[in-house]
């Protein structure tokens, strides 16, 4: 393995952790409606739990609403049911096959939860990214110690690496404060 490969290799996981922490950005509820929040609601389909999106159209509305058709007629109040029960504080209401899931307007005291519960996504992302730059330092030392490269190659792949990692933070801070405006804005 070559410096190269352990940058190639560390630049894929902090991209894939980049990933992750978008997808879990998108499921933090803000005050505007996106078919995204349902994705984590499953329910009962003949015996076992899949996603809402497999059993049921889902889409906007409106900016506040999200409209969920099902494909099967019997599937309505199944569906409807799982919403309720999910801890996303929704109340669905059914007019024939469609249900509409209109978007609560939050608080201000729960607006300043969601800050915190964004701040620690972002928090927990840049562990991960700090852990695979350590992963990374700790391959490119023992190449060096396996004498597979000098100690120029050594340092100067440490620096690459710290400049990786520097730039995949700032990625992740904005990230992080774009979401905490998407929240506080009323």
């Amino acid at each position: 393995m070559s410096t190269a490969d352990i940058r190639k290799t560390a630049e894929q996981k902090m991209l894939r952790s980049i990933e992750a922490l978008k997808s879990e950005l998108q499921k933090i509820r803000t005050g505007r409606a996106h078919p995204g929040i349902l994705d984590q609601v499953h329910v009962d389909y003949y015996g076992s739990m899949v996603p809402i999106s497999q059993v049921a159209n889902v889409s906007l509305l409106d900016a506040r609403t999200i409209s969920v058709q099902p494909w099967e007629k019997g599937m309505g109040p199944k569906i409807e049911r799982a919403i309720r029960e999910s801890d996303l504080g929704l109340n669905p209401s059914s007019q024939g096959d469609l249900l509409r899931v209109p978007m609560p307007a939050l608080t201000e005291e729960r607006r300043r939860d969601l800050t915190k519960v964004v701040r620690a996504s972002g928090e927990d992302a840049k562990v991960a990214i700090r852990n695979l730059r350590r992963d990374a330092n700790d391959h490119a030392k023992r190449l060096l110690k396996d004498k597979a490269i000098s100690e120029d190659d050594e340092r100067r792949s440490l620096d690459d690496i710290q400049r990786l990692t520097d730039g995949v933070i700032a990625e992740i801070d904005r990230l992080v404060s774009a979401k905490e405006a998407e929240v506080l804005a009323v």
